[in-house]
């Protein structure tokens, strides 16, 4: 038998019984509904919790500290910097180092009108910062020997000298709060930290050390990589080194790292790159200790109602059998005859199995459209009602955009080849019920 007649048979086959082909396909449609709705919103739990822990931190940085606070033998120099690259996975390192101080005092302005009286003062590999997550709100990127990075809100910690006590600062808090509880309206500093070169007087115990800095860009506010994003300064590693020898004069001593930040490229190779850097002796700290519990916990729900859904699937294949079992029933001269005809075999199973997947087909698709259309409406209401920018959060999702149910093409795919499998499934058993009733029992059946 040709396979356009099989599927013209099967169309019409099913369309004889239009009501009980209806309610088979809308068993298989629930069932469908369920599980990806279900799935969709374990989904869109495990979004949300990786979008709370990345504005936490990022999820790929390894913090390694040394033992003891590096008092010990186990010191972060420049040895374990270059095992650090070469580790499976890594994509970039930079040391960190923090000029420790008595006291830092900043002047800038014309005839030194601008003070501020601390500041904290790091030391990175400049050429790593992007890689590392920093980014600039303006300028750029310091190039040569001088040029520093500075906090976004530096310019706040300045007084001005020409005004009298207690008037003599901007407020960035005097803003105002918008419905997503972001500062707005902030009040502009006296001066523009760009425009201008910075003094910093150091104060130490044997002395002050006076230096001069040039500010090339501001760097965004993250308090997972530091206060000097916000208040401080950023300099190389080596306008640091320089800045010490100065600071300790006479009493020049090699000074270790105070922790190292490794980039890992994936998320699901920090857990293992984490393992090694322990296995040398070192601390580390990530977010993975954090994430991995809350993963487990996702998956865990995220099975629990893809469960759920699957019982919805397996009582609309109960329908399914229980339909083509009857329609075996009300076809049994049918089939008689075509065995008599001289039809094959295999060809009478196709056909069976065609429409009890053809139900199953039927139900998945519709069903994928239904659940899509619900889960837009369940996102549309969870981000405050309809409108064009909410609509394209609902189905796109965004950095700023929190979805309730997230539903990915291949779920989407995966409930269609789930559905139709399981209408073939349902369907094998009253096939080789049909193929096996003997052709002349058949025909004299009523």
């Amino acid at each position: 038998m040709k396979r356009k007649d099989l599927l013209r048979i099967c169309l019409q086959n099913l369309m004889r019984r239009k009501s009980r082909t209806f309610l088979t396909v809308l068993g298989v449609l629930i069932g469908c509904c369920s599980i990806v709705i279900m799935v969709s919103l374990g989904i869109g739990m495990r979004e949300s919790q990786e979008r709370t822990l990345a504005q936490m931190g990022d999820l790929t940085i390894i913090t390694v500290t040394a033992p003891q606070g590096g008092r010990g033998k186990t010191k972060l120099d420049d040895v374990l910097l270059k095992r650090l690259r070469r580790l499976s996975g890594v994509e970039a390192v930079t040391p960190k180092q923090t000029l420790e101080v008595d006291s830092i005092r900043l002047i800038t302005g014309t005839g030194n009108r601008y003070v501020a009286d601390w500041t904290t003062v790091v030391g990175l590999d400049l050429d790593a910062m992007e890689k590392m997550g920093y980014r600039l709100k303006a300028g750029e990127q310091a190039k040569k020997g001088g040029d520093v990075i500075v906090g976004q809100y530096i310019a706040y910690e300045f007084k001005d000298t020409m005004r009298p006590e207690g008037r003599n600062t901007v407020d960035r808090w005097s803003g105002t709060w918008d419905d997503k509880g972001n500062l707005t309206n902030i009040p502009d500093p006296y001066f523009d930290p760009l425009k201008g070169r910075i003094t910093m007087e150091i104060a130490t115990q044997s002395g002050k050390v006076t230096e001069v800095v040039s500010p090339v860009g501001i760097t965004k506010e993250d308090y997972s990589k530091g206060s000097e994003t916000s208040d401080g300064i950023i300099m190389s590693l080596t306008d640091l080194r320089k800045l010490l020898d100065k600071v300790q004069g006479s009493r020049k001593k090699a000074v270790p790292y105070d922790s190292m930040m490794v980039k890992v490229g994936n998320i699901s190779q920090v857990a293992e790159v984490e393992k090694e850097i322990k296995a040398m002796g070192y601390n580390t700290e990530s977010m993975e200790s954090i994430r991995k519990p809350m993963e487990k916990e996702a998956r865990q729900k995220q099975m629990m109602l893809g469960g759920l859904g699957a019982i919805s699937l397996f009582v609309a294949a109960l329908g399914i059998t229980n339909t083509m079992i009857m329609s075996i029933s009300e076809r049994t001269r049918e089939i008689g005859i075509m065995k008599a005809l001289g039809c094959y075999v295999s060809d009478i199973r196709v056909m069976f199995l065609s429409e009890a997947g053809a139900i199953g087909l039927i139900g998945g698709v519709v069903g994928c459209v239904i659940s899509f259309v619900a889960s837009v409406v369940i996102n549309l209401v969870s981000l405050g009602g309809l409108s064009l920018e909410n609509l394209a959060g609902a189905v796109l999702g965004g950095e700023n955009v929190s979805r309730v149910s997230v539903i990915p093409p291949w779920l989407l795919l995966f409930a269609v080849v789930f559905s139709v499998f399981i209408g073939l499934g349902s369907g094998y058993y009253p096939a080789n019920k049909a193929v096996q009733i003997p052709a002349l029992e058949a025909i004299k059946s009523e």
